[in-house]
């Protein structure tokens, strides 16, 4: 039921994916020419050295091997990407220097986009409340005005934490796809398949992980329940069917890949300019319903129709 409550508020709310699409298009062109300006002046000797081309050529094969089942390619790919990955870190070291602000400044403008383009989701989430608590359109203008206060507390609180996280997570996903497989008889192209998988699994299960902990911590602050600090703290209070929330961002989580995948797939990628607004207007519905339901409060599902707080639909009348 709650599942169903989401997708019917994402349709509902399908607007607002452009609104998305067209805040990141803006700031995605800035942040963009930012980075190029950082990459032709600061990381050009590495971006255009021969151990860079190695790494893309080897990834490329990768995958195509991946496609074709050529098993002699993918036994030894291992050993040839370490190695490239080896020479890639001595030519870092050799040219330490202009690297390392190179790298603080792609870190900053990544940062900061984030920042902006989570400022823009939180507005998006007071649409959502307004909606739920009410049924009245509020534009996304007038809630990126109102909210911008609490939006720009909660993601400089939300940005760094999730940024270490995420790190954390990837040096996991690396770990499961080359060194797991490690320990198992060698089976050819299962063997990397299953490494792929082993790594897939765990990212999926560190997200929904992420989000199961931190659920209620935008509803409670957009509603005005809780302050920024303490609707982080009392996000981790509420974990109350932590299990069924899990499962719930874990299953979320794996379709949003899915359904991004195959658009990619068959259209070439343009959906994804649409789909991946989507997926985050979509994670950002499950959390809303889950704290509306946990916290017992009903919401509009229809103009006339009204969820209870088991989450089932109740009639208005006329």
């Amino acid at each position: 039921m709650r599942f169903r409550n989401s997708i019917r508020l994402l349709i509902d709310n399908f607007g607002n994916v452009y609104k998305l699409f067209f805040f990141r298009l803006v700031t995605g062109a800035l942040f963009l020419s930012a980075a190029y300006v950082i990459v032709t002046f600061g990381l050009h000797v590495i971006i255009e050295s021969a151990e860079a081309e190695r790494i893309i050529l080897l990834l490329g094969d990768f995958l195509q091997a991946l496609v074709t089942g050529n098993t002699g390619f993918l036994n030894g790919f291992q050993a040839a990407f370490t190695s490239a990955v080896t020479d890639f870190f001595q030519l870092i070291l050799t040219n330490i220097g202009s690297i390392v602000w190179s790298v603080v400044g792609m870190c900053l403008i990544y940062l900061l986009s984030r920042f902006l383009n989570g400022t823009a989701l939180f507005a998006v989430g007071s649409v959502l409340n307004d909606k739920l608590e009410s049924y009245s359109r509020t534009t996304f203008s007038s809630a990126y005005t109102k909210s911008s206060g609490k939006a720009m507390l909660y993601q400089i609180i939300y940005v760094p934490l999730t940024f270490v996280y995420d790190v954390l997570a990837i040096l996991a996903c690396w770990f499961f796809f080359f060194y797991t497989p490690s320990f198992l008889p060698s089976w050819g192209i299962l063997t990397v398949f299953f490494g792929l998988s082993l790594a897939m699994l765990a990212f999926v299960c560190l997200q929904a992980l992420k989000m199961a902990c931190i659920s209620s911590w935008i509803p409670s602050v957009v509603t005005g329940d809780e302050k920024v600090g303490s609707g982080f703290a009392a996000s981790f209070r509420r974990l109350h069917g932590f299990g069924g929330r899990f499962s719930a961002y874990f299953v979320s989580i794996y379709l949003v890949i899915v359904v991004n995948a195959l658009f990619a797939v068959f259209t070439f990628g343009s959906a994804l300019l649409f789909t991946v607004p989507a997926s985050y207007l979509f994670i950002l519905c499950v959390q809303f319903v889950y704290y509306y339901e946990d916290t017992g409060k009903k919401f509009f599902l229809s103009f006339r129709k009204i969820s209870g707080a088991d989450g089932k639909p109740e009639g208005m009348g006329d």
